[in-house]
């Protein structure tokens, strides 16, 4: 990314407030079959006049696929068009989810580390999730059994508009705006793990203050990560843990990991540390981009070297 690119959070909420609205409403009553050729659409009037985000996509491709060999080839035809559409398909099972449409029936589980008996016991921890595939899918199922609490930290000024359909369709939204984290709120979230509480963020988008970064190899180009995860685990001393949810046919993959029981820093090692955690969940980001190409929804330059 360089100097002369907009930070993402800089970019307005694109897309008017009735037709989200409208879209929500058919998708509701009538059905997704019959919504999906006016959101094909809707996608692509955002391909065409999205020149930035659609380069951003290409590149994002490219890269993955001279990193390694992928559990599923790209589309032959329009790649960078069919990862609109699976975006489209994700901003659907957001609605869905949370209409009660989507259950933990379809739901594959891969838990090696027995995270999900932890939830709603003990002291709680830390869920470093990402833009890939729709976590969305587990956070609602979480606040629906009613086993867990579950803070979602964002930056979410610009995506207003969709956040509101989500509360409309019955989300009870509880998401913290984390554009600074100073002694208040660290309070606040230490309190949260206290009750047993657990907290979300995403480790693949890179914070408004932007030098809180740290450089890693992600599909074999440098990029920047930001510091934001790594500095609240190790503050707030608690394990943290990587979560994926991606689709796969009508089913949905939920992968849960124990990253690390614990991240100690000093002031001396502190960069150090920090980038070592960011690297390890790099590498495990890359891994489940392979998996599903298609689905890692980053629509800015990410790289150092994008122009």
């Amino acid at each position: 990314m360089t100097a002369a690119d907009p930070h993402w959070a800089d970019q307005p909420e694109r897309g008017s407030p009735a037709l989200m609205r409208a879209t929500a409403w058919a998708a509701r009553t009538l059905g997704r079959r019959i919504v999906a050729p006016v959101v094909w659409l809707v996608v692509l009037y955002f391909y065409v006049f999205g020149g930035r985000a659609r380069r951003s996509i290409a590149r994002y491709q490219q890269r993955l696929v001279q990193s390694g060999e992928l559990a599923m080839p790209l589309p032959r035809t329009l790649p960078v068009y069919r990862q609109y559409l699976a975006f489209a398909e994700a901003m659907l099972d957001k609605l869905d989810v949370w209409q009660g449409k989507i259950t933990m029936s379809d739901l594959d589980m891969n838990d090696p580390d027995g995270l999900h008996d932890q939830m709603g016991t003990g002291r709680g921890q830390i869920l470093v999730g990402s833009h890939l595939g729709n976590i969305e899918v587990c956070r609602a199922l979480a606040e629906r059994s009613g086993t867990l609490r579950l803070n979602v930290l964002v930056h979410s000024k610009h995506a207003v508009h969709f956040n509101r359909l989500l509360d409309q369709a019955g989300g009870g939204l509880r998401m913290i705006q984390v554009s600074e984290l100073d002694a208040p709120m660290m309070l606040d979230l230490a309190q949260r793990l206290d009750r047993g509480e657990w907290l979300a963020i995403a480790g693949d988008r890179v914070p408004l203050q932007g030098d809180r970064t740290t450089p890693v190899n992600f599909l074999d180009a440098s990029a920047e990560l930001p510091q934001g995860p790594w500095l609240l685990a190790g503050l707030l001393r608690c394990p943290v843990n990587v979560l994926f949810c991606t689709r796969h046919g009508a089913r949905y993959r939920v992968s849960m990991e124990r990253l690390t029981d614990d991240i100690e820093w000093t002031r001396a090692t502190r960069q150090a540390r920090i980038a070592h955690w960011a690297q390890r969940y790099a590498d495990r980001l890359a891994a489940h981009c392979r998996l599903t190409p298609l689905q890692w929804f980053n629509f800015y330059p990410f790289w150092k070297d994008d122009a």
